[in-house]
This record gives structure tokens, C-alpha cells and sequence, in this order.
């Protein structure tokens, strides 16, 4: 149940291990840095820096004041499609909607807008909409009560720019553009959170330490070994097929070699 939307997401398949299919168990560490964690770099920033990366994990949880409740369900399953965190056990998901809403109730952009897209805030209510109502007139329900599958293929119709549904509220704005901001938006929050940085054995902020080892792929003190593993996508999702955007072009991928 989300803690966000009170929501019940729908049933999702296991990552299963590519040559055994053996299931693999959720992580609260997934990645191929186990054991590493950013946190213990901390007494190497300055006061400021760790007070804002340490807000990210224990601070208060951001409300959503920018969706409305039912808007909050959709976008909610919307970027859990986008990023899927089910290697992870749920306590140690990154929160992805809500700092998303903040960016969009305070109205903060980059600075500029293109000719062909309404503001950031106006673009996110026409895909809200239209998400909806792709769910709704392609299979009857809300687009976050569909299975993993149908919400993946709504999706993937916009990747392509060639809407399934909803083509009247899509043409107020450049798909494209609205998709790579949605993406965008999703990676940003995500990759701004110690978890993730833990994932990837980022060592968290340079300043003021600095880096030693700039040469020939030379490991820090800090940093830990490499410990790869294989995983293959789960049953129920499109994500064993890899596609360049909007470019039509497919290839079926081998084994998974990342945590997404």
C-alpha cells in the first residue's frame, strides 16, 4: 500500500535470475557496491552540504500540493514505471513524486520554455489527463489500477510519440519534449538521493576533500570492489527490450547488466 496515495499497486512479476530463473530476493542495497554507503564520507563535507543530504534521508516527507489526490495516483504509477524500484525492499525506495510535485508547485524551471510547450506546470496537467484517459478508454479503468504490462505499454506509446489514446489532449504540446522532461524529472530526483548514490558507489560530494586518483581507473580509499551480478527483467514488464527514442528501432537485450 502506498504510503503516499494510499494506493494498492498492482501485482509485479520478481527479477529472476538469467540462467537458473531462480527468483532473486528484493535488496535494500541493490547494486554492485555492497556494503558501500555514501553516509560514511559525511565528516568530509561541510556543514551545509551534509545538512542537505542528510534532509534527503531522514528529513520530513514533502506533501503533494501541486497534484491533486487522484492526480497523485496516476503520476505515482506513472514514475514507478518510468524508474521501477522493485529490486528494492520498500522501506529503502526513493521517494520520486514528491519532490517532483514540489519542483512543479513552486514552479521552479530552467530558465527558459520552447515555442511549442506550455509551461512545465500546464504540461503536467495535460499528461495527467491524458494518461488517464488513454487507461480508460483502452481498457476501462484508471490508469494506476492497470497491470504492470498495459501501464508499460501506454507508456511506451508516448516514448515512441505516437500516443495510444488521448491524441486531442497529446497535440497540446511537443510529446517529445514532454517526455524526455518527465524523464528528466524522474532520473534528477532519483539520482539525488544517498540510496542511489550507494548503488552506483558514488562517494557523494568532491568539495571539500577532492578526489586523489584521476588517472587510469584508479579505485579512492573509500571506494569498494566491484561485486557484479546478473539479473533478467521480470515477466510482466517490456523492459528486456531496448529502444532507441522514438527511432522505432528494437533490440532484444541479453542478460541485465545494471539494477533497473
Amino acid at each position: 500500500m502506498s504510503e503516499l496515495t494510499g494506493t494498492k499497486p498492482p501485482h509485479r512479476e520478481p527479477l529472476t535470475d538469467p540462467e537458473s530463473g531462480a527468483v532473486l530476493a528484493q535488496r535494500e542495497q541493490p547494486g554492485y557496491y555492497a556494503g558501500f554507503s555514501t553516509l560514511s564520507q559525511q565528516k568530509y563535507w561541510d556543514a551545509e552540504t551534509r545538512r542537505v543530504v542528510l534532509d534527503r534521508v531522514n528529513g520530513p516527507g514533502k506533501p503533494i500540493r501541486f497534484f491533486s489526490l487522484e492526480e497523485a495516483r496516476t503520476m505515482e504509477a506513472v514514475v514507478d514505471r518510468i524508474l521501477p524500484q522493485d529490486d528494492r525492499v520498500p522501506e529503502k525506495r526513493v521517494p520520486l513524486l514528491p519532490s517532483i510535485d514540489e519542483r512543479l508547485f513552486t514552479n521552479k524551471m530552467d530558465g527558459y520554455r520552447y515555442a511549442d510547450m506550455p509551461s512545465d506546470q500546464e504540461a503536467y496537467r495535460i499528461a495527467v489527463r491524458a494518461f488517464d484517459l488513454m487507461a480508460q478508454r483502452l481498457r476501462g479503468k484508471a490508469f494506476h489500477e492497470l497491470p504492470t504490462i498495459q501501464q508499460e505499454a501506454l507508456l511506451k506509446s508516448i516514448h515512441d510519440g505516437d500516443p495510444a489514446e488521448a491524441r486531442e489532449e497529446w497535440a497540446k504540446m511537443n510529446i517529445d519534449r514532454f517526455w524526455t522532461m518527465l524523464v528528466g524529472d524522474v532520473c534528477s530526483v532519483y539520482y539525488a538521493h544517498p540510496w542511489a548514490w550507494d548503488e552506483v558507489g558514488f562517494g557523494g560530494p568532491a568539495y571539500p576533500r577532492g578526489y586523489m586518483r584521476l588517472e587510469e581507473g584508479q579505485p579512492e580509499p573509500w571506494e569498494v570492489d566491484e561485486q557484479r551480478y546478473a539479473w533478467a527483467p521480470p515477466a510482466d514488464t517490456l523492459s528486456g527490450v531496448e529502444e532507441l527514442h522514438g527511432s522505432g528501432k528494437k533490440n532484444q537485450s541479453g542478460d541485465e547488466g545494471g539494477t533497473h
